[in-house]
């Protein structure tokens, strides 16, 4: 098969790779008034998974219709999250007590946890906002390998956002142009994994 034909593998790896990064610059945007960076993490999932399945009206149209349509439990989920987040930053930097990092540590682990499916989960599923809370928890504890690789994912991304800051500051505008729009090309396949036995035909 012709790699550059409109079905061929590549051409559709570099389709979702432009779309990753039209997501990830409508996310920056949406994201400035930081209260909405839950409505724009929703959105992002959403967008990106439709356009892996080429569902929809297009890019710019999924995200702002997911975005307008989840923007009040969007943001009531991540305002939690937010404030713990501001928590444990605060007690890394400030709080060094070695008695506190057993708590700190498992804090952390738990916020991490909600963090990688609390959004997917409001992108594909309708539920209360304690539901969808309850259910991050659920999923990323019973699907623990999975939340680990989305993890990764999410880590080897700010690794290299840290190591371009420090050894290269030039390739700092081309990771923050890819971002977390294209890191969320890479979580679809694994959160749609574990979504589909409970998708309703």
């Amino acid at each position: 098969m012709n790699w550059l034909a409109p079905d061929s593998k590549f051409m559709r790896a570099w389709s979702n790779l432009v779309d990753g990064v039209w997501i990830n610059i409508l996310m920056l945007v949406t994201s400035i008034p930081i209260i909405t960076i839950g409505a724009a993490l929703t959105a992002g999932h959403d967008a990106c998974r439709r356009s892996i399945e080429g569902e929809g009206k297009g890019v710019t149209s999924n995200y702002f219709k997911s975005f307008k349509t989840n923007f009040i439990k969007a943001t009531l989920l991540w305002l939690p999250f937010l404030v713990v987040l501001i928590a444990l930053v605060w007690s890394w930097i400030v709080l060094q007590i070695t008695p506190l990092l057993i708590i700190k540590f498992a804090l952390t682990i738990l916020w991490l946890i909600g963090f990688e499916w609390v959004f997917a989960l409001q992108a594909r599923f309708e539920n209360t906002v304690a539901g969808t809370l309850k259910n991050a928890f659920i999923f990323g504890i019973s699907h623990i390998a999975m939340t680990v690789a989305l993890v990764i994912v999410d880590a080897v991304f700010v690794a290299l956002l840290v190591a371009s800051w420090f050894y290269m500051p030039g390739g700092l505008f081309l990771l923050v142009i890819l971002g977390y729009g294209t890191m969320l090309m890479l979580h679809i396949p694994v959160t749609e994994r574990v979504f589909n036995p409970y998708l309703i035909d």
